[in-house]
């Protein structure tokens, strides 16, 4: 398979974007630069299997994959959080009061 360098460049601005929105949306969730367009990439993958088997298709073009990658990503930031502990509501008001 032989992928040219733009295709490359949009699936991994799509993933930092994806990953990018997913953390802003998921509060509490750091991973940087790296980690996001990871998460992002991944969300992608996770993303494109998922919602077609659940019915679900979003279109063509760059905004559907970033919706698609985006969905992906916040489906696997809330398993990261589920099996890392979360944190939730104790982590942030406990250190003001």
């Amino acid at each position: 398979m032989h992928m040219s360098n733009e295709s490359l460049l949009i699936i991994l601005l799509v993933g930092l974007i994806a990953g990018w929105l997913a953390g802003q949306i998921v509060q509490g969730t750091g991973f940087g630069l790296l980690g996001d367009l990871l998460i992002g990439i991944i969300g992608a993958f996770i993303g494109s299997w998922l919602l077609p088997q659940l019915g679900i298709h979003l279109g063509l073009g760059i905004v559907a994959a970033i919706i698609n990658a985006t969905l992906g990503a916040l489906i696997l930031l809330l398993i990261i959080r589920l099996i890392r502990g979360g944190g939730g509501w104790r982590g942030s008001w406990g250190r003001r009061w």
